[in-house]
């Protein structure tokens, strides 16, 4: 009724009265070392029109009560598929293999039996807090349906025991927040709400997929600091679903990895991170942000310079008053020809929209000078902006949601030039794109495929591709690796590099990445709540930061 993933699991389920110290109790009996969950050669075909597809082939592992087990390895590996497959939840897919779950067989189990098992033995934590939380219902109410549901209580035990959820898993306000909606929370807020879910019923079981994507370092570390602590007072087993592997590093028992929907190594985590066996391990742990741009030129004079940025919005109190939120104040910055500026802040700090202002993107109320080579943009027309557009390009965050999906990859990418070049021919603009696809790493034969049909990594070449080919002198990045592989994200940078030495595109990098950031910038901002903290020479900021809020966020990307 209230939540819509979390409702799939027949809520993240009520409570134990007692708390934690009940949750300890009830699964102590369980703390002898025999696998809580045995998954047995399972394998999943999903079956379409087309046929079937299999994306899990034959895997096998065992998780103890009491213990962390993560299971790594790419995106398109298999390992949410094989997660979801415990709880059967996976749509319009055929099974063959076993999962059994406390002596019980899953796999062959009634839907009824399913039903009383999901939520409340066995909880799941969403990649996606934002699309698994009913954006119509309050937080509150969605955790007191499942409290409802599990355990017959009465609305005022429900809510009371939510609002404690709340509170155990660090959601400020928790009284507060009780009544909000889902987009009134931070990322972060979200993620802990759906971490109070899936504890309403002391679960044996906590499968956690993803828990950190796209979450500011700080706010990455406290997630996990809380997982930890949950899982030890709680006393329950974690299945963690992660391509972090900093993050199973400091986490994990026990970790497998997984490739093409096949397990390709599994052991003691100290043990394979220190001596990995299988090369595709190797290269997973291998796979960290590496320094490859070109020296910055001290004596290049600037191609951006902006002095006193500033944007507002406005926010409505009442019809008779009018308030104005400042999401960006009174920045100086200095960009010049194939230099990469790095912008750094947790989520909120103003960074986006910073971007947006200095390309005259912002719907907000914008002021200061911004100057780009001898042309005042902020003094420009719409007719003028629109003919400087050219040299000022931005590849977005989500490539996925800035793509059209009507549009096939040629038409994607020849926009720019059509627009900017109308004296080309079809033909000329056809064979544009094709070299730059080439440049990006893509062939030929993905002109006429759709954004759909692309991975995740292959998508953000294609935003690449879309803002290079009009060889653009500055390009604003908005979080262009948050959502990638770590061997993907290597790969994005790389291209990145040898754009920005071959065109000399100058970079402004906005990201919540410290070690993206140490490997792209030569010169680096931090922003919190709007305003520009500390800035200097990368190197030079991240050996000795002078500031206690960038020491924080160095010391947060440290821990992960």
């Amino acid at each position: 009724m209230r939540s819509i993933r979390a409702r799939v699991e027949a809520g993240s389920g009520a409570a134990d009265r007692s708390g934690a110290g009940a949750g300890r109790a009830a699964h102590a009996a369980d703390r002898s070392g025999k696998a809580l969950l045995s998954v047995r050669d399972l394998s999943v075909d999903f079956v379409g029109a087309s046929g079937a597809t299999r994306v899990v082939d034959r895997v096998s592992f065992d998780l103890r009560a009491g213990e962390k087990f993560a299971l790594v390895g790419e995106s398109g590996s298999g390992k949410t598929v094989t997660a979801l497959s415990v709880l059967r939840l996976n749509p319009d897919a055929r099974y063959a293999g076993s999962v059994r779950f406390a002596g019980r067989e899953l796999l062959g189990a009634s839907e009824r039996e399913l039903r009383g098992i999901r939520g409340r033995e066995i909880a799941m934590i969403f990649q996606e807090p934002m699309s698994a939380l009913n954006p119509l219902y309050p937080i509150g109410d969605q955790i007191c349906e499942a409290i409802e549901r599990h355990e017959g209580a009465s609305r005022a035990q429900a809510t009371r025991r939510a609002i404690e959820l709340l509170e155990r898993t660090r959601v400020p306000e928790p009284q507060r927040r009780f009544s909000s909606f889902p987009h009134q929370l931070s990322g972060g807020q979200r993620q802990r709400a759906m971490i109070a879910m899936a504890l309403a019923c002391s679960p044996k079981l906590l499968i956690a997929d993803e828990p950190t994507t796209a979450l500011d370092v700080t706010v990455q570390r406290r997630i996990v600091e809380l997982l930890d602590e949950l899982q030890r007072d709680f006393g329950m087993s974690l299945l963690l679903i992660t391509h972090d592997l900093p993050l199973v590093r400091s986490f994990a028992d026990r970790l497998a990895v997984m490739k093409d929907g096949h397990l390709v190594e599994e052991g003691k985590t100290s043990a394979l991170f220190e001596a990995p066996r299988q090369p595709y391990t190797r290269m997973l742990i291998e796979s960290r942000p590496k320094r490859s741009v070109a020296p910055a030129d001290p004596s290049a004079p600037a191609l951006l310079l902006a002095t006193g940025v500033g944007c507002r919005f406005p926010i409505g109190d009442s019809w008779f008053r009018k308030r104005r939120f400042e999401a960006v104040r009174d920045v100086d910055l200095r960009v010049a020809r194939g230099e990469t500026l790095g912008i750094v802040g947790e989520s909120g700090s103003g960074k986006s929209t910073l971007g947006l202002t200095l390309l005259r993107l912002a719907q907000g109320e914008t002021r200061g000078q911004i100057r780009f080579g001898e042309t005042r943009l902020d003094e420009l027309g719409a007719g003028a902006l629109r003919a400087r557009r050219r040299n000022l390009q931005i590849v977005f965050q989500d490539p996925f949601h800035s793509l059209s999906p009507r549009r096939t990859v040629l038409q994607i990418v020849e926009e720019g030039i059509a627009l900017h070049q109308p004296a080309l021919s079809a033909g000329q603009r056809r064979e544009a794109v094709t070299e730059m696809l080439e440049e990006v790493g893509l062939d030929a034969g993905s002109l006429e495929r759709y954004p759909h049909e692309f991975s995740g990594g292959q998508r953000q070449r294609i935003s690449i591709a879309r803002a290079a080919i009009l060889r653009p002198e500055l390009l604003v990045l908005d979080e262009p690796t948050s959502a990638l592989d770590l061997s993907v994200q290597q790969q994005v940078l790389e291209l990145l590099c040898a754009l920005q030495r071959r065109y000399r595109i100058a970079y402004v990098f906005i990201t919540h990445d410290l070690a993206v950031i140490r490997a792209m910038a030569h010169h680096v901002i931090v922003m919190k709540d709007g305003v520009v903290v500390e800035a200097g020479e990368t190197e030079r900021l991240f050996a000795a930061p002078r500031q206690a809020y960038t020491a924080e966020l160095l010391g947060a990307a440290e821990a992960a």
